[in-house]
């Protein structure tokens, strides 16, 4: 019903059926089906048609005054939304993680505000999982793939995770040359992960560690500071270590292992269209994490 109050408003504007069905492109037997049905709904006559007129009775007036001004309000909103969905221009709402936006890929965020300064990014960062759909965020980036079937989700990259200790470390205690001696080293682990899957990058190999950590945390980038302290063995995201790992902080201990890769997604809630600014930052994104990572 509430598209045919729309048509009878532009009817009403319009002076007839006629010129409404031409500003709308719509065939005249359509518009004149549209406005009975209308009427049938409602119970009462909107116009008195004429060969060369239409004038609206007491009732159509009425209805008239009351809606013309919300069905103006709603085209015009309905055209800025047209507009904003295809402009690269106006707020875009986006969640990250903390971490490895500090670290890794702070050269992103900064690359693609620089590149689209017409694009007003609100970044909210933070480790913990919000929920993007209250948030009334237009896209989010994830660790992990995501269970909750209301939102799609897009492979960007991985993330490989790599052993790393100190130097001071190392030179204090002999590295490991197997995976089986880890147990006789100091370990720092995290809460993400309680076993450590570590693959042999040349022959594929895998061997599970059930590591007996000296110290556990729940932030990686405290674990990073840990080991670049020379407390210990950690596995460790290369967006948490690289920097650290090109300056000479920290070095990678049996460098032929690594931990399971983790693959970083953008999702976005299912019923919700992408505009271009959101479109725009997917390519970027995707883009950025297949040349960095």
């Amino acid at each position: 019903m509430l598209d045919d109050i729309a048509l009878f408003i532009h009817i009403a504007q319009q002076g007839g059926l006629s010129n409404a069905a031409t500003q709308l492109s719509l065939p005249v037997a359509t518009v004149s089906r549209r406005l009975q049905r209308l009427e049938q709904q409602l119970g009462y006559q909107l116009l008195q048609r004429s060969a060369r007129q239409c004038v609206l009775t007491v009732d159509g007036e009425v209805l008239y005054q009351t809606y013309a001004g919300l069905v103006e309000q709603f085209e015009q909103a309905q055209q800025q939304l047209r507009t904003d969905m295809q402009e690269l221009r106006g707020k875009l709402l986006v969640l990250a993680p903390s971490n490895i936006s500090h670290g890794m890929l702070r050269p992103m965020w900064l690359g693609f505000t620089r590149q689209y300064p017409d694009i007003q990014l609100e970044l909210q960062l933070s480790n913990q999982l919000q929920d993007m759909i209250k948030a009334k965020a237009d896209l989010a980036m994830r660790i992990g793939p995501q269970a909750d079937s209301s939102l799609y989700q897009k492979r960007l990259g991985q993330i490989s995770k790599f052993l790393v200790a100190a130097p001071s470390y190392l030179s204090a205690h002999p590295a490991p040359q197997q995976p089986s001696e880890l147990k006789d080293h100091r370990l720092i682990g995290t809460t993400i992960a309680g076993k450590w899957r570590l693959s042999q990058r040349e022959t594929g190999a895998v061997q599970e560690i059930l590591p007996r950590f000296n110290t556990l945390l729940n932030d990686s980038t405290f674990a990073k500071y840990m080991a670049v302290d020379g407390q210990g063995i950690a596995l460790l995201p290369v967006t948490e270590s690289q920097e650290e790992l090109q300056r000479g902080q920290l070095r990678r201990v049996l460098p032929q292992w690594q931990g399971e890769p983790r693959d970083i997604y953008a999702v976005w809630p299912s019923g919700r269209l992408l505009n271009a600014k959101a479109k725009c930052l997917l390519d970027y994104m995707k883009q950025y994490i297949a040349q960095h990572l």
